[in-house]
């Protein structure tokens, strides 16, 4: 049971009143909005005004090429005016493994950790830092190329919950592949349907894994899934 006493009831945009919660003093000094004032003005700006919001948090960001003034934001939800659609900066070019990896390292946070990861036993976990990934993430990214994988090429994961995972999403970015992660429970029938659906080139799995005490045989679920689709 939380010690924390609620201090103030809120209400955002109508709806009902909820409780209030701070979190310690600390953990408000190192977060982005330290406030709730601060938070609360900066989602009424991002409702109001959401190209202005996020073009400024864009800034923030590489792009190869940037999009043209009043193309940030274009959209349809209403079906009586034509296809329902969202595209956001459809005209400028950027990548967002390079934002993730490259563009931290040149701000000298290469020896940074970029993720701790925890395994399935207690004990078992690992770091690696933003230079450690990015050299990982290209090698697999050349992997994919030399498999004949390019531009916009869908690529289906089905992985456990292991460091590699995060591995082959940023490798799959960083030559424009489209990733679709499919998660290591679901059964061979599951998996051959996301396969068909996304119309996947390659798809990346393991041997097998461990779900506390229980094996899961992932390669043996994938031999079977791709038996389904053959017979599709």
């Amino acid at each position: 049971m939380s010690d924390h006493v609620p201090l103030a009831s809120f209400s955002v945009g109508g709806e009902p009143e909820q409780e209030l919660f701070l979190p310690s003093k600390i953990v408000q000094e190192r977060a982005h909005c330290s406030t709730w004032e601060k938070y609360i003005d900066l989602y009424e700006h991002s409702i109001n005004d959401p190209e202005k919001f996020w073009s400024t948090i864009a800034d923030k960001f590489w792009f190869k090429r940037k999009w043209s003034a009043g193309n940030f934001l274009q959209y349809n939800f209403d079906h009586r005016k034509g296809p329902v659609f969202v595209r956001w900066m459809a005209d400028g070019v950027t990548n967002v493994c390079h934002n993730v990896l490259d563009r931290n390292i040149q701000l000298g946070l290469g020896d940074r950790v970029a993720y701790m990861w925890e395994g399935n036993e207690p004990g078992v976990n690992s770091r690696i830092t933003y230079s450690e990934l990015l050299n990982e993430v290209c090698k697999f990214a050349n992997v994919l190329k030399r498999k004949g994988v390019r531009r916009g090429d869908r690529v289906t994961i089905y992985l456990p919950m292991i460091p590699e995972l995060p591995v082959v999403m940023l490798a799959c970015a960083r030559i424009g592949a489209v990733h679709a992660v499919v998660f290591g429970g679901y059964s061979a029938e599951a998996l051959s349907h996301r396969i068909m659906c996304t119309e996947s080139k390659i798809l990346i799995t393991a041997d097998g894994s461990y779900r506390a005490t229980k094996a899961i045989r992932l390669k043996h679920i994938t031999d079977k899934a791709l038996m389904l689709c053959r017979e599709q």
